[in-house]
């Protein structure tokens, strides 16, 4: 209660500034004057006569104006009070004033420029009240204004450099969040670009089989029926590859890049080897009989495993599991691995996530990825290949 509280009045004074100061610069003065009127001492002599009503009212006139002009309403409070003091002696509620504008100064202005007025103010007040009190400009009695200015302009100094602090490590995390978010546009991005480039691949490869099995026909169409109409066979069944291809990503368009050959499920002894010379031991489980698989399903069905296992040495304990199964319906790719305890990453941030579920998607298939109760970091991966009948 106490914090929402002080929250809707901290909202109010930013909102209403002006008005925040006069009503503190009336409070400050309704106090003054009842302190003046309810005791007598050193301080207050009981009685409020026309010394304490001029300092009221430029402790009343300075507390309302330092929000707009701070250092020129210290500089102007402090002459006015200089000359009540060395005319009628000293008002408690002047000194209470003035270092309630020297903080404000200290607080909204440039370092150098507030430590400068500040210690010219209390030069100046130094020499009135000491003058004021035994006669002369040096003495020990105008110690306690200057103490008194010093402090608060320190005061105001830190609340400026806190601000300024928690303003600049405020857009620090803005534009970390910014970047992150476009570090992982950019590389959802690249990976789609390099998606495109292995189906790009795949299209040449099947298109310079075409053009080839079109050419042997165009030879034996007339010798040999029988060896033309099997190359035909043949340039079809590479259209129904391409065209299949091609339909799972409309839409990507392939950017200049490396020329190498798209890696394959063939390619897992090589990649495992590569792994496991890297510091990560993998115990591979193949299920089901290995057999063709759709190029663009191939491909992806690699990178995932790829992604997989590297996420899975950086993150884990050193030893991950895979499991190639092969399905009537497609292949299964699961990936699991003992999470270290220094790992702090939530599932589903990372980027190579990001990739792994475009490659998945690309194929038309789905992948999962999270951690099990027993604290292990399992991927798992659906890619549709349906077997085909003879």
């Amino acid at each position: 209660m106490l914090r929402r509280t002080t929250s809707t009045i901290g909202g109010w004074r930013s909102r209403h500034p002006l008005a925040a100061d006069v009503a503190l610069a009336c409070a400050l003065s309704t106090a003054s004057v009842a302190a003046d009127l309810s005791s007598a001492g050193p301080l207050h002599d009981g009685v409020v006569d026309g010394p304490d009503l001029v300092a009221t009212a430029i402790a009343l006139g300075g507390v309302a104006l330092r929000g707009r002009w701070p250092r020129q309403v210290l500089v102007g409070t402090a002459v006015a009070a200089g000359l009540v003091i060395l005319l009628a002696g000293i008002r408690p509620v002047l000194p209470l004033a003035i270092g309630l504008i020297a903080y404000t100064a200290a607080s909204r202005t440039p370092s150098r420029g507030a430590w400068t007025t500040a210690a010219a103010v209390a030069a100046g007040l130094y020499a009135v009240e000491a003058y004021a009190v035994t006669g002369v400009l040096w003495s020990t009695e105008g110690f306690p204004a200057v103490a008194w200015i010093g402090m608060t302009t320190a005061l105001g100094e830190a609340a400026r450099t806190g601000r300024a602090y928690i303003a600049e490590a405020e857009g620090r995390a803005r534009h970390a969040e910014q970047t992150r978010e476009e570090e992982a546009a950019r590389r959802v991005v690249e990976e789609r670009v390099r998606i495109a480039r292995d189906l790009h691949d795949v299209v040449a490869h099947h298109i310079a089989v075409i053009n080839v099995q079109a050419g042997a026909a165009t030879h034996v169409l007339d010798r040999d029926p029988a060896m033309a109409a099997q190359a035909l066979g043949h340039i079809r069944d590479a259209c129904e590859v391409v065209l299949g291809e091609l339909s799972s990503i409309v839409g990507v368009l392939r950017q200049s890049g490396d020329t190498d050959p798209p890696h394959r499920l063939d390619d897992l002894t090589a990649l495992v080897g590569a792994i496991t010379a890297a510091g990560l031991s993998v115990e591979r489980e193949q299920l089901g009989a290995p057999r063709e698989l759709p190029s663009v399903v191939d491909v992806a069905a690699y990178r995932i495993i790829q992604e997989a296992l590297t996420n899975a040495h950086k993150h884990g304990t050193g030893t991950a599991h895979l499991t190639v199964a092969y399905t009537d319906e497609g292949v299964s790719l699961t990936v699991t691995n003992h999470r270290a305890r220094t790992a702090s990453r939530q599932p589903g941030s990372g980027y190579g996530l990001i990739g792994m579920r475009e490659r998945a998607a690309t194929a038309g298939g789905t992948l999962s990825a999270g951690p099990t109760p027993e604290g292990r970091f399992t991927v798992r991966a659906e890619l549709p290949a349906p077997r085909r009948t003879p």
